[in-house]
């Protein structure tokens, strides 16, 4: 747990992790490994020199700030009953031990083996400038990928996407005095009356593993004055989406059912899903065959390798993540390197 613990020491809040990739760079060079460090992250090859597949391991370097609510020092890494707590401890700094670590375990026992093993510590994960589309970018094809994020090292084959959009509605300003006259519309009652429709959109497409698309509404804004009618009302909607729905798809369904304007403000975080005739997967669970498969609520990096034959694992409670006293199991972790050394021996074997 010692390598763990250095990494949740360091303070890598998004948009300051130039220590932890220095760091993370510097120790897989200590392990033996062939690192390269720079603007997209850290990347690690472990070419065994014969052909064969390409497997990837990606996770993030970054962490939320740690917020209140801590009973502890977030960056000060402390075990209590099997438990190891600080900001980031699970989201995804456990992934990233365990990836390193197994990558050293197969550096050492890739005389079977063929292709190579990538591993891919991205930056900026937790914000909209994650770096790791860019950092796929620079390497050769990936065969396969295995995304690290906390599942308790069960296995996500589905994830949601989101899309955000402004749901924007037009009115008069108007007095509040006159409102019995009826010759305005108020852009409050407009929205209102859109909202109420949410919950029913979507519906007509069940995903066989993440069910239906949610849309939520998070934020309103509206009004100017107590005694005045707004001339616009706006709602931030959080779109959860999933493989049944391309996100142009959802923006036309919105529109049409909507009376108020519709502005897309992101939709690159589209859904992913694993493929129904799965390499990786099946290596998976044959390397760990208790664990079970599950569609994931959370987005993450596998976005940028939404073509690639890829699950989800990692060590750690998804559940808290981002939260006060966050933590991972001890055991987890160990068993996340094994689990990670055992499948790239055997899917490049």
């Amino acid at each position: 747990m010692n390598l763990l613990a250095e990494l949740v020491a360091i303070e890598s809040i998004s948009g300051n992790e130039d220590e932890i990739s220095r760091f993370v760079d510097h120790t897989a060079r200590k392990l033996g490994l062939e690192s390269v460090r720079d603007e997209t992250g850290v990347k690690v090859l472990i070419d065994t020199g014969r052909p064969g597949d390409a497997l990837a391991f990606i996770s993030h370097l970054d962490v939320v700030p740690p917020g209140d609510g801590w009973t502890r020092d977030p960056f000060t890494p402390v075990i209590e009953n099997g438990l190891l707590y600080g900001r980031g401890s699970g989201d995804a700094k456990a992934s990233v031990a365990a990836m390193l670590l197994a990558g050293a375990d197969f550096a050492e026992t890739r005389s079977a083996a063929g292709g190579r093993l990538i591993l891919v510590f991205g930056l900026g994960e937790e914000t909209k400038h994650t770096t790791m589309g860019r950092a796929v970018a620079t390497l050769p094809p990936i065969t396969a990928a295995v995304v690290g994020e906390p599942t308790n090292l069960e296995i996500a084959i589905a994830q949601r996407g989101l899309m955000m959009c402004d749901l924007v509605a037009r009115g008069d300003q108007r007095h509040a005095g006159y409102a019995a006259d009826g010759d305005f519309t108020n852009a409050i009652t407009e929205l209102a009356a859109d909202l109420v429709k949410l919950p029913a959109l979507l519906t007509e497409r069940d995903h066989p593993i993440l069910g239906r698309a949610t849309v939520t509404a998070t934020m309103i804004e509206a009004g100017l004055s107590r005694n005045v009618t707004p001339p616009t009302a706006k709602a931030i909607l959080d779109i959860r989406s999933t493989p049944s729905w391309e996100h142009a798809e959802i923006a036309a369904a919105l529109r049409a059912a909507l009376g108020s304007e519709l502005l897309v403000t992101s939709e690159r975080l589209v859904p992913c899903e694993t493929p129904p005739d799965s390499r990786i997967l099946a290596v998976a669970r044959a390397v760990r065959p208790e664990a079970g498969t599950f569609g994931s609520p959370t987005c993450s990096d596998w976005v940028f390798l939404r073509h690639t034959d890829a699950v989800k694992c990692g060590p750690g409670t998804s559940r808290r993540s981002h939260t006060p006293d966050e933590c991972v199991e001890v055991a987890e972790v160990t068993e996340a390197r094994r689990f990670y050394h055992r499948l790239a021996e055997r899917y490049l074997a």
